[in-house]
């Protein structure tokens, strides 16, 4: 029923597209948004103790070579029962591995993370049912933590120094090898404008990373991904830094936030 509604909606409000398509920033897939295109799917690597690796999906390499902070575009998978994987360049053996179920008109992201113990590598999966209205030109924001040397994180995303102290994280609680809002919930949605991310210990007003303010644009559609710091940081406690994964249409599919 509520796809349904959707497809009327979007019969209703063909007329707005072009306010919509002017509106830039990120991309507002209709068929995405009325939930009857097929599934897309992404990758990120996001492990910085391995090299570059290959993502498949059912047996079928959709991503080569892909370094260390480098994003996919989404492309298109079929909607049936599938494993993901991920390994090292040029392997038939998987590092990692993890099934899911395709859903059309939902977005999905494979990361592949350190493991749990510190040295093997995880493969985590974000499920976005991407349930934004035709209509809509905010941005879309989702946090995860590929930070295993900071284990719980809260991401604040504000107007630059803005006073934190009554203010709730944007996004809360992710955990390692975990979302916030989790997958399979919708992301955020705030107005494009000038914003600055802070990322605290889950919990507390503990800052652990600050960024430079940025310009998000209407539309855009950022995952906000911390990432252990490089160098002696990788394994220094709360030293992180961040990531965004950005959607297709985007000036560049991946970018590291300078922090402050």
């Amino acid at each position: 029923m509520r796809i349904q509604i959707r497809k009327i909606a979007a019969v209703l409000a063909l007329g707005s597209l072009g306010v919509l398509a002017g509106c830039g920033g990120g991309d507002n897939d209709i068929g995405q948004i009325i939930g009857t295109s097929a599934p897309q799917y992404r990758t990120v690597h996001a492990n910085p103790f391995i090299g570059n690796v290959d993502f498949g999906v059912n047996g079928t390499t959709k991503t080569s070579n892909v370094a260390f902070k480098s994003v996919s575009n989404y492309f298109g998978i079929d909607a049936t029962a599938s494993t993901a994987t991920v390994s090292n360049t040029g392997s038939s053996t998987p590092l990692a591995s993890t099934g899911f179920t395709p859903a059309n008109g939902h977005r999905y992201t494979a990361l592949a993370l350190v493991g749990a113990n510190g040295s093997a590598t995880s493969l985590a999966l974000i499920d976005d049912p991407y349930n934004k209205s035709i209509l809509s030109d905010k941005a879309r924001v989702r946090a995860f933590n590929a930070s295993y040397n900071a284990p719980n994180v809260d991401v604040y995303v504000t107007a630059p120094n803005v006073d934190l102290s009554a203010i709730a994280p944007t996004m809360s609680g992710a955990g390692y090898g975990g979302a916030s809002p989790a997958s399979t919930q919708d992301s955020i949605y705030v107005d494009g404008g000038t914003y600055q991310v802070r990322v605290a210990t889950a919990g507390t007003k503990n800052i652990i990373f600050t960024s430079q303010p940025f310009s998000l644009a209407n539309n855009a559609d950022w995952l906000i991904t911390t990432l252990p710091a490089g160098g002696v940081g990788a394994v220094t406690p709360n030293a992180i830094r961040v990531l965004v994964a950005q959607a297709n249409g985007a000036s560049q599919t991946a970018s590291e936030l300078p922090s402050q």
